[in-house]
This record gives structure tokens, C-alpha cells and sequence, in this order.
């Protein structure tokens, strides 16, 4: 189990899988969203995205085999992926590729651009997909914090055959969970992707050491440390006051338009997308888990007055806070 670990991170170029000369091919400009993945795979929207509960959902792969699902273009998506996979493959991970044989558990983030060879069909497993948010809103968990997502990791882990059917086990529980009723249902399946997260970092070295490829990745990577570093507002002491990429800027020391190309070239996104996205996050659980008022979560989030947060929220979410914190 735990003290019988094999942890693999076999890494080869991709010469022999792309031809990157294009930089912009390279830095895959295009984001795919959670929306469009759905269209896309299932050629609908899901239910759970219909209603937004959650963002989160599950799939077999065996499934997506038979129903002739082809394999993703290289670019990045906007959501996150848990992999559990069963066969041989190379998967193509940023500027690297990594073939893999066997069971194996893997990790991909909205930072970085992916893709995988066709699969073959005695391959088997599971992978889930879900937002940010899906954590920040009850949790008020980064998952960009966590080594597994962090900018630059590539997170991939070979199994035992006891370890495969430990991870395969909690799979399974979501699988059987996102069909039921149960009024609680997301929470528990929370609880399992919780469980997987963990039950990997504690794959992890006990030193892992990353260096960034470039400029724009170290700055993106300081940029989201300190716009972390505000979150969560705990306290009426608090108050988020990185607010525009001008702030960003002027606590790194350079010119603004070079944070915004960095971000932008690193992340598909923008500064203000990012701020936002995070603002958005942050004004939910506050909204759900605290017992101040509009007015003070307002301020407390860094607006200028009540009338400002609920036009921005709105805008963001299509619903004003105080329905929001009726649903």
C-alpha cells in the first residue's frame, strides 16, 4: 500500500509526437470550456451544469470507447480532470510527453494544454471533471495551492494493483452517487475527490522540486501566490485590496501590460479573468457560510458600495447575491 509506493514520472520530447515550431500552436491560445466539453463529448449541456450544482461530474471510460469519442485536441481546458487509467498510452502534457503502461492515476489543471494518443479498446477507468469552485464554495479550498495542480506539475502516478483498486473504489462511489437523489449527494462526492486528492499528495516526495521553463510561468506563478495569499476573508479585519492588475503589477515591480502577456501566455486567461473568477469564488462562500450582511461582505471584498458588488456579482453569475443566498 502507502510504504510499497512506485511513483512514475517517465518524461520524453516531443519530437517524435508534435511539431511545435508554431509558438502559437505551442502555447495552445484556445481554452475549452466546460460548456463546450459537454457539447462536444455528449453534443447536450450537462444537468448538473444546467442547474449548477456543482460542476462536477464522472465517466467511465470504457463508455466513452464504445460510444466512439475521439481523442482531445491539444489546448486547455477551463476545469479539471482526475484520471484513473487503465492500458498503454502517451500523454502529451505541455511541451512534454509522458507514456505510461498499466494502472495509472493522473492530474491535469486549466494551466496547462493536453492531449492523449487514440485509446485503444482494451483500455479501462474512470475520470471525473469538475470546477474550482466546486471546492471554494463550501471547502474554501485552492486546489492551485496543492502540489498536484500547481503550475508546472505534472502529476503522474503508477499503481499497484492494491493502490488501483483503493483509488478504482472511490471512483466507483461517484459513479453510483451522481445518479442518485440523495439531497446531500454532491457533498459526499466531494468528500471522495477530497479523498483521492490527498490519498496522491501523500504519493508525493517529501521534497519536489519544479523549476518554471520560463519568465512568464515564474511570474503567473507569483501572481496567483499573492493573489491567494487574501483568501479566505475570515475576519470584519480583512479586506481585498489586490484588486486590478495595475495592484499586481505594482507589488511585482513591472509594467502591468508585461503581467497581463505573462498571465495571458501562461494561463489562456487574463489578469482581470483571473481576479474576477477568484472574486466571484470568494463572494459565493462568503455569501453561503458567513453571517454577514451584503453591505459588509461588500466592503469586505473591496467595493466601493453595495449597489457596485451586486451589479459585478450579477453580472458574473446571472443572479443577484441575495437570491443567491436563498438557493
Amino acid at each position: 500500500m502507502m510504504n510499497n509506493l512506485c511513483f512514475n514520472r517517465i518524461f520524453i520530447t516531443f519530437e517524435n509526437s508534435f511539431n511545435f515550431t508554431n509558438s502559437n500552436q505551442w502555447m495552445a491560445t484556445k481554452t475549452e470550456s466546460l460548456e463546450e466539453f459537454y457539447r462536444y463529448k455528449f453534443h447536450n449541456l450537462s444537468e448538473n451544469l444546467k442547474h449548477d450544482t456543482g460542476h462536477f461530474n464522472v465517466f467511465n471510460i470504457e463508455d466513452r470507447i464504445r460510444s466512439g469519442t475521439v481523442s482531445p485536441a491539444y489546448i486547455r481546458r477551463d476545469f479539471y480532470k482526475i484520471m484513473l487509467f487503465r492500458g498503454n498510452n502517451v500523454f502529451h502534457y505541455g511541451d512534454e510527453s509522458i507514456p505510461i503502461t498499466g494502472n495509472t492515476l493522473l492530474f491535469f489543471n486549466p494551466q496547462v494544454p493536453y492531449t492523449y494518443d487514440a485509446l485503444t479498446p482494451d483500455t479501462s477507468g474512470y475520470f471525473c471533471v469538475f470546477k474550482d469552485e466546486f471546492f471554494k464554495e463550501n471547502l474554501r479550498l485552492s486546489l492551485n495551492e496543492l502540489p498536484l495542480f500547481a503550475p508546472g506539475a505534472k502529476p503522474v502516478f503508477s499503481l499497484s494493483l492494491d493502490e488501483y483498486m483503493e483509488v478504482s473504489s472511490l471512483f466507483e462511489k461517484m459513479v453510483r452517487e451522481i445518479d442518485t437523489g440523495y439531497i446531500y449527494k454532491y457533498e459526499l462526492i466531494r468528500n471522495y475527490v477530497s479523498e483521492l486528492i490527498y490519498y496522491a499528495m501523500k504519493m508525493q516526495p517529501s521534497v519536489v522540486s519544479f523549476q518554471h521553463p520560463d519568465a512568464s510561468s515564474r511570474i503567473t506563478s507569483v501572481f496567483t501566490e499573492l493573489l491567494e495569499r487574501q483568501f479566505p476573508i475570515e475576519s470584519s479585519a480583512q479586506r481585498f485590496n489586490l484588486r486590478s492588475p495595475k495592484d499586481f503589477a505594482g507589488k511585482l515591480s513591472i509594467h502591468v501590460n508585461h503581467l497581463n502577456r505573462a498571465v495571458k501566455k501562461t494561463t489562456g486567461k487574463t489578469t482581470t479573468d483571473h481576479i474576477f473568477e477568484r472574486l466571484t469564488s470568494e463572494a459565493k462562500a462568503m455569501l453561503k457560510h458567513t453571517s454577514w450582511n451584503i453591505a459588509e461582505i461588500s466592503y469586505l471584498l473591496g467595493f466601493e458600495d453595495q449597489a457596485h458588488f451586486n451589479n459585478f456579482f450579477k453580472k458574473q453569475t446571472k443572479i443577484n447575491p441575495s437570491a443567491f443566498r436563498m438557493v
